[in-house]
């Protein structure tokens, strides 16, 4: 056989005899008889070509090319050299080491030389090709945690490329284990899973190294490698409210300190009422101290809260504290209704789903689920869900389809179980994973069909993960946290500060100090007439204490004379 470039020179060189032959140059050389079908040209000078061809002789590389009428093979045998590219001082060689004759078998030439293989061997390889040396194109995929770019400038102002995350630590671990040399190629950002790995097989990167999936429809034009991440899909929705039950929860419209403040105006109206009505109330008459204490307390109680007392206030005084407490009662009660509603709505609300059972029930209209385009999500998404269709809301990235998720325009996505752990274990802290994993893959090396250093690749791998290192660096990506645990009290409390209403009760306190001084009036008199009585008693025993007095004053004048008299006669 010969080869197809030889063929094609043949035909070459064939018809540029025939056109610059005498008998054509009145015409055109390469005219056709035209037809609707192409397959129905024909040649007008065909059989004048054949006889030409026939005749065409020269020499190629695999020894003189000749043809005849006969036959439509070569005449003479076929002549091949294999030849080594050996290293020397003044660059490479190549070396002849076998010669092929069509009619033979491969063989040694007279000068015989000995056949250098990789490694500066003189050992054949029994096993695979090796990577050692190699130079690869890799093409990485920007997805935090697998990969992150970022440009890093020293301190002599020089900026420079710097890839963190699982991928770079795992290729770097690859190339300790097998030798080869990596050069790094960022894939465009705006082209899906699907196109990017595509371009292995248009030459664009050696091996593409990410989180791509394994999937049937992928391996139809491409090959993977030994798995380097055990991946799943799963549900990915913004978080609600999952604290466990409080019996105390009805508290928490107000705060600690608005409720002891609640308390103690409470406490504090009651004792004014008690003061005030006590002696004209008839309800309150004729009881101890304490229970026309605890009544009062309980007809301000009442009030407060809007349940009705057995009593109503029959002072202007008491009536006007009513008011006040009144007006108390419509600002706390319509606060603390509209805020526990609110609080217990909150409570309420539960994950929109539960699992993947859930949209394949249709409990989620399509156009709020969120599908990245050229994914393996998408194709699992089509194949088990829609059958085909494509009604969901389309993405294009990882970042729009974090952004759609929480600003509302979907309910939920489908993504790879790793990335959505990160997601919500260190930077969306308002996201969630709901219900189970599903469709259990794994991500791999993307490699071209029949990749000569596949077997190599895939022992390297192998090795890392028996030693464990694979397993130390999807650690040291997965498990850090940096969003507070769920199940922690650290949600931020929607409970009313004293802040919020402390005019409300500084109106009250006018309004008690008000109906204190109206009590007060009401019992001008008898407040008089009490400091009429309480003054006269102080009089009569300021006088008797002066009378006393006096009368003391006297005795001791009169025994102070007696005394000198007494001493004068004794002494006469």
């Amino acid at each position: 056989m010969t080869p197809i470039f030889f063929r094609e020179w043949a035909l070459i060189k064939s018809l540029e005899e025939l056109c610059s032959s005498k008998i054509n140059n009145s015409s055109s050389c390469l005219s056709f008889d035209q037809s609707q079908f192409c397959f129905n040209f024909r040649f007008h000078q065909y059989d004048l070509l054949l006889s030409i061809l026939a005749k065409t002789k020269f020499l190629d590389v695999s020894g003189s090319l000749e043809f005849t009428k006969n036959t439509t093979d070569r005449v003479n045998d076929s002549y091949y050299t294999l030849k080594n590219v050996q290293p020397s001082v003044n660059g490479l060689n190549f070396v002849s080491v076998l010669n092929f004759i069509d009619s033979g078998n491969w063989r040694a030439p007279v000068t015989e030389s000995v056949i250098i293989w990789p490694g500066y061997s003189l050992r054949a390889p029994v096993d695979r090709a090796i990577l050692r040396g190699v130079n690869l194109l890799v093409g990485i995929i920007q997805a935090t945690p697998f990969t992150m770019v970022r440009n890093v400038t020293d301190d002599n102002g020089y900026t420079t490329i710097q890839y963190t995350g699982y991928i770079p630590d795992l290729i770097q671990l690859l190339v300790d284990q097998i030798g080869f040399n990596v050069t790094f190629i960022v894939a465009p950002s705006n082209q899906s899973y699907a196109q990017i790995i595509q371009s292995v097989n248009k030459g664009t990167y050696d091996i593409v190294v990410g989180d791509v999936t394994v999937t049937a429809s992928r391996r139809k034009t491409l090959d993977f490698s030994s798995a380097i991440f055990d991946n799943s899909l799963c549900l990915m929705i913004r978080k609600t409210s999952d604290e466990s039950a409080d019996l105390l929860a009805f508290l928490r419209p107000f705060s600690r300190k608005l409720w002891m403040l609640a308390l103690c105006t409470c406490i504090y109206a009651g004792i004014l009422i008690c003061l005030i009505e006590r002696a004209d109330n008839e309800h309150l008459q004729n009881r101890p101290i304490i229970s026309q204490l605890i009544l009062s307390i309980w007809y301000c109680f009442g009030n407060i809260v809007g349940y009705g007392v057995e009593f109503n206030a029959t002072t202007a005084a008491g009536r006007f504290l009513t008011v006040g407490l009144y007006i108390l009662s419509l600002i706390l009660v319509a606060s603390y209704t509209a805020n526990l509603a609110s609080d217990l709505t909150i409570a309420k609300t539960q994950f929109v789903i539960s699992g993947i059972d859930d949209i394949k029930n249709g409990e989620i209209p399509m156009n709020r689920i969120g599908i990245r385009v050229g994914t393996a999500s998408e194709d699992f998404f089509k194949t088990e869900i829609t059958g085909g269709a494509q009604n969901y809301y389309p993405l294009k990235t990882r970042q729009q389809l974090y952004d759609s998720l929480l600003s509302g325009v979907i309910d939920v996505t489908l993504s790879d179980s790793g990335i959505a752990e990160y997601a919500v274990n260190s930077i969306y802290c308002n996201l969630t994973i709901v219900g189970n994993y599903f469709d259990t893959t794994a991500f791999a090396i993307v490699t071209p069909k029949q990749w000569l250093y596949a077997q190599d690749l895939d022992v390297g791998i192998l090795s890392l993960k028996e030693s464990g290192k694979i397993d130390n660096i999807r650690q040291k990506w997965f498990q850090a946290q940096h969003c507070p645990d769920s199940t922690a009290t650290t949600t931020t409390t929607t409970a009313i500060e004293i802040k919020a209403i402390s005019g409300l009760f500084l109106i009250f306190a006018a309004i008690t100090f008000i109906s204190l001084l109206l009590f007060l009036w009401a019992k001008r008199h008898n407040i008089k007439n009490h400091l009429s009585q309480f003054i006269s008693k102080i009089e009569p025993s300021t006088t008797e204490s002066h009378s006393m007095k006096r009368n003391s004053n006297r005795y001791s004048e009169h025994a102070q004379n007696y005394q000198t008299v007494w001493s004068k006669s004794i002494e006469s």
